[in-house]
């Protein structure tokens, strides 16, 4: 097969951004309902069902709320990704887009949970897609010897998000007047008290929509893969099943598994620290914080992870990867250190051992698929991971009822699901030093 033609620098530089950007609102996008989801619950459940006990009822609903997302984005990895392998990376980039910044900015009309539920849904069909195509156009159109970085680099994208929403949300309530008084001059009071109430969740969902701007930039500056308009010459339209035959299956289901036990540790535990923080320590910020340093700690490693990984081998990586994030949850969750700057240091390292997954799988999940079903089997494991995880989030729903809200020994208990990694991952093939497969 003759090799498909390069793109220019121009081109590889604008589909690393797209990608990168994309990645990075749907961390931002992921990282509104860890901040917004307990006061918005909190708001939006009656006063008579929460009862005498709240915090067990949000957490159930917060459980809930995470497992439909998880779910959705599962479903849109497989719908994006099969629609990106049939008209194009691009193309298909810019819906998965406008899907989870429309939808998102809709949470802040909402008046139920339920109503928070479907629209989360709905979003996170968008967020799960856009994983798949980034990763996939760049590791189409960038050289071999380039994709560890770029693996990281995206995979840090998503915690640039997480950090942004944190500091956001702190900026909403520092300044929350001044908001208000700006908003004032084109809203009505009563819209502008409603957005800015309890903490200022709706305004966070505001902000939400503001990646839509993002399709702009992707329609009319990026480049769509040769390597897939090659493979798709004459070939006939990729299905969903392709990526189950024989020779391609086992991938499927390998990819599926190791994505589902780091998405699960990050849902079904990290992603309860800043509540869990929020409601032990009772300090002003906590939650921000929280994020904010877990973000941190993420941003670095992801990058780390994929360097690792290239300079040993993806297996030893991600063994790795998966004993130092048991080793660092067990700690935090069940030392419990008081809050203050040794416990944000623990959650540093806590986000960033546990997310640096992130970093690893956009380097390896492509490495396993075939390049016309690569963006299907990409946004397959990757998301049907989401299934996995999904399932862990209504456990830890029912583990902090059940644990009388503690929700540190819940996600103590989670987080020994790393333990179950370090075995999976030697049944796995070794990629690194392998070209793309065709």
């Amino acid at each position: 097969m003759t090799p498909p033609p390069e793109a220019s620098g121009r081109g590889k530089w604008m589909a690393f951004l797209a990608a990168f950007l994309g990645w990075m609102f749907d961390g931002f996008e992921m990282g509104l309902f860890p901040l917004a989801g307990r006061p918005a619950l909190r708001e939006l459940i009656p006063a008579e069902t929460l009862g005498d006990a709240p915090d067990k009822v949000v957490g159930v609903w917060f459980g809930y709320i995470i497992a439909i997302f998880l779910v959705g984005a599962a479903c849109g990895g497989v719908l994006f990704g099969w629609l990106g392998d049939r008209v194009g990376r691009v193309r298909a980039m810019v819906w998965s887009v406008a899907t989870y910044s429309v939808f998102s900015g809709l949470c802040a009309l909402v008046n139920a949970p339920w109503q928070l539920g479907v629209l989360r849904f709905i979003a996170s069909l968008g967020m799960g897609g856009e994983w798949a195509l980034g990763v996939a156009l760049v590791m189409e159109i960038w050289p071999a010897g380039s994709r560890p970085l770029l693996a990281g680099l995206i995979g840090a994208a998503a915690n640039v998000g997480f950090l942004m929403v944190g500091f956001i949300a702190l900026g909403l309530g520092r300044f929350v007047g001044g908001i208000g008084e700006a908003l004032g001059t084109f809203l009505p009071e009563k819209t502008v008290q409603a957005l800015l109430a309890n903490g200022g969740w709706r305004m966070l969902f505001v902000v939400g929509a503001v990646p839509a701007v993002l399709t702009f930039l992707i329609r009319l500056f990026v480049p769509e893969s040769e390597r897939w308009k090659q493979a798709t010459v004459g070939a006939p339209k990729p299905r969903v099943v392709d990526i189950f035959q024989p020779g391609i299956r086992r991938s499927t289901i390998l990819g599926a598994t190791l994505a589902g036990l780091a998405l699960l540790g990050t849902w079904g535990s990290l992603q309860w620290i800043p509540t869990w923080a929020d409601k032990f320590s009772g300090a002003k910020g906590a939650r921000e914080w929280s994020q904010i340093w877990s973000a941190g700690g993420a941003i670095v490693f992801t990058i780390v992870a994929a360097l690792l990984a290239q300079k040993f081998n993806r297996r030893i990586a991600y063994f790795g990867l998966c004993l130092l994030s048991l080793a660092v949850s067990q700690y935090l969750f069940r030392a419990q250190p008081a809050y203050g700057n040794y416990f944000l240091f623990i959650v540093f390292l806590a986000g960033g051992f546990t997310a640096s997954f992130y970093g690893w799988l956009p380097l390896y999940l492509p490495e396993l698929f075939p390049t016309r079903v690569r963006a299907t089997g990409s946004g397959f494991s990757f998301n049907a991971g989401r299934i996995i995880a999904a399932g862990g989030t209504l456990v830890s729903g029912q583990l902090v009822a059940a644990f009388g809200g503690d929700y540190a020994r819940m996600c103590a208990v989670i987080s020994l699901i790393y333990v179950v990694g370090m075995v999976v991952i030697w049944l796995c093939p070794e990629t690194k030093g392998k070209p793309l497969p065709e």
